[in-house]
């Protein structure tokens, strides 16, 4: 099975952990230091390798741009329920993230979006099974 990392740059790494572990995630102790960490998203699936942003330019050339002002990517995770998409959303702004615009509800799909402290995107999201096997117009309930 293949395995996702996601970079993202941060600049107070101690305030980054605490965001993604208040949204349920877990530091893998053995591949975090004092200039990354490693967020575990779903054990043997898929991570967040938070940086700070000076060991973060050490693996590119080009000039590290700031997510606040100039985002690039949005990084969507889906969940089991419209409740656990709330519920992420409100744990990710109890703990310092941001939510830039209203949430949207496509019917067949429901997605909020989210910054975290350093501005990088972030999307929770829940869509219905039937809509994920068979596209969203096999169901009747959309927006």
């Amino acid at each position: 099975m293949a395995q996702m990392f996601v970079n993202l740059p941060v600049t107070d790494l101690e305030r980054a952990k605490a965001f993604y572990t208040a949204l349920g995630f877990t530091i893998n102790p053995l591949f975090s230091d004092h200039n990354a960490a490693c967020v575990v998203v779903e054990d043997g699936h898929n991570y967040f390798m938070i940086l700070v942003r000076e060991f973060f330019q050490t693996f590119t050339d080009l000039p590290i741009g700031d997510p606040a002002v100039n985002p690039s990517v949005a990084t969507a995770i889906f969940v089991d329920s419209r409740d656990e998409v709330d519920a992420l959303a409100a744990a990710g702004l109890a703990a310092g993230g941001a939510e830039p615009r209203p949430a949207s509800d496509y019917g067949f799909m429901y997605q909020r979006q989210l910054t975290d402290p350093d501005g990088n995107l972030l999307e929770f999201g829940w869509m219905d099974p039937t809509a994920a096997v068979e596209g969203p117009g096999a169901t009747t309930d959309q927006s």
